[in-house]
């Protein structure tokens, strides 16, 4: 069996990959001549004639059907969370903060960061400078060694991502 080689001089597309438009509206030998798939008059043969998605014919839609439920505070504050796992990446006695994480690939900039344990023990000495860290987390890094200083005293109301924000 001869096996041909890829490469850019025999590139092509696969088999049915790039399927032909339907070319509408170009005579009776077509299949898709005079009305062009829309049917005889009404309103889905009218320019602009269709209708909008979600409407079920006049039913009660899905939407109104379904009840409301809670709400999203506008004052949330989504931290980026960071695991005590991936800190074991920096070297022991390296100061770990934002730019660090973000330098790493762990977190995105413009991202409040907390801190929550997992199930691996923190082995590395580190000063780590973040926004937030859950009560466990600050053990695991007071037990290994390591120094926490949090950026604002949370008070779980958004408050501070708001101080962030304004310009003083």
């Amino acid at each position: 069996m001869d096996v041909e080689l890829l490469d850019l001089s025999n590139l092509r597309p696969a088999k049915g990959a790039r399927r032909a438009r339907k070319r509408i509206g170009r005579g009776p030998g077509s299949g898709t001549g005079k009305t062009s798939g829309k049917g005889h008059k009404g309103k889905g043969a009218r320019s602009g004639g269709n209708t909008p998605p979600g409407y079920e014919g006049g039913q009660m839609p899905l939407q109104r059907r379904l009840p409301k439920r809670g709400f999203r505070s506008p004052n949330r504050v989504r931290y980026a969370i960071v695991k005590i796992a991936q800190l074991e990446r920096f070297e022991s006695g390296s100061v770990v903060d934002v730019h660090a994480l973000v330098a790493a690939g762990i977190v995105r900039a413009g991202e409040p960061v907390k801190l929550l344990s997992d199930d691996t023990k923190l082995t590395r000495k580190l000063t780590l400078k973040i926004d937030h860290a859950s009560q466990s987390a600050r053990d695991q890094v007071a037990a290994a060694g390591g120094t926490l200083e949090l950026a604002a005293a949370s008070s779980g109301d958004g408050s501070e991502a708001a101080a962030k924000g304004s310009k003083e």
